[in-house]
């Protein structure tokens, strides 16, 4: 769908489109859509829905410049967060005053910004896994290497904020190393966390462009952090994804839960299985789900090898280290964690 929009000349076109056209840029990345300057006026193109709340969010920019009123990045985040609302809203002929959004199924797959790319759930387990963080504010997923608790954790980031749904994502990881000691790493403090937080740009990157990515990132739309950088903070209007979680400590994975803010999201993920505390017992996802298993509001997942999506011999590999602990009959809390939560339930 193409859309041509008449552009204000002189102040108020700088005021409109914010300097360099920085305005442009956020809504261009923030809903996907292309829109090219030329002369007196905006063409926009893109899928018709991307391309009528870009239109929306231009003319409430073009408005305020007429009044030399310039709208702040904060103000236009929120104009195109809720430009989905007011098209929903004039879709169906009637007012949504309760603040509700259509619910999003999972069966035809989530729209990413790659274009002509949605992503589906592979196997049942990832369905209700799925259907649970997008109809819950708080899901908690755990479940073995290669079942995709990370990679739709970030779908389902991804698909929001193109929606609008959320205006933010905070992906976090606690940087805890597998068995090693890698020592100090030199570089800045981003070059620093980057190996710990890799997996959750590889999602990234598997739904967007690098470069949008990267834009993303230096506009602060994605924020991806370690887990101690979470202190203090109140997250709203975002989806915010813990990865590795079964490497938090208690308290850490308490600090973690309370950066809950108003219209936010959070999922957490982790397998009990692989964690590299030096006390497994300590392992603040264990004690939440533990702690929250009555909580309503909160939904638990549970993946197992029947979810792997990876190679063939990923799947072989757990049902192998499974047979050996069973053996061992290794009677700790980590073990007992699914049967826990299942019969608590």
């Amino acid at each position: 769908m193409e859309l041509t929009i008449a552009l204000p000349q002189g102040a108020q076109r700088f005021t409109m489109t914010g300097a360099g056209e920085i305005n442009l840029k956020l809504i261009r990345e923030a809903l996907n859509v292309r829109i090219a300057s030329r002369d007196e006026t905006l063409k926009l193109s893109g899928e018709p829905d991307a391309v009528g709340r870009a239109a929306h969010v231009l003319n409430k920019l073009s408005d305020a410049a007429k009044q030399n009123k310039p709208i702040s990045r904060q103000h236009l985040l929120e104009l195109i967060a809720t430009s989905e609302q007011l098209q929903l809203t004039t879709r169906n002929g009637m007012a949504q005053t309760d603040g509700s959004r259509e619910p999003i199924s999972v069966d035809s797959g989530l729209s990413v910004y790659l274009r002509d790319r949605r992503i589906k759930p592979a196997t049942p387990g990832q369905k209700s896994y799925l259907q649970a963080v997008l109809d819950h504010d708080l899901t908690f997923c755990c479940g073995p290497a290669g079942t995709g608790k990370t990679y739709l954790a970030v779908a389902a980031a991804v698909s929001l904020l193109k929606r609008g749904v959320v205006r933010k994502l905070v992906l976090v990881r606690p940087a805890v190393e597998a068995g090693e000691r890698l020592g100090f790493l030199p570089g800045t403090m981003q070059e620093k966390v980057n190996p710990y937080l890799r997996p959750l740009l590889d999602g990234l990157h598997d739904m967007m462009e690098f470069d949008q990515v990267a834009r993303l990132m230096a506009s602060d739309v994605i924020e991806i952090v370690p887990l101690a950088f979470m202190r203090g903070r109140t997250l709203n209007d975002a989806m915010i994804i813990l990865d590795e979680a079964q490497n938090t400590t208690k308290s850490q994975m308490m600090m973690f839960l309370t950066r809950l803010g108003h219209g936010s999201k959070m999922v957490v993920t982790g397998d009990t299985s692989q964690t590299d505390l030096d006390d497994p017992r300590d392992s603040g996802l264990v004690d939440a789900v533990y702690r929250l298993r009555y909580t309503r509001g909160i939904a638990f997942a549970t993946l197992d090898k029947a979810d792997i999506v990876r190679h063939s011999l990923v799947q072989r590999i757990v049902e192998a280290y499974d047979k050996t602990d069973k053996k061992r009959q290794r009677p700790d809390k980590i073990a007992d964690f699914d049967e826990n939560v299942d019969s608590d339930r």
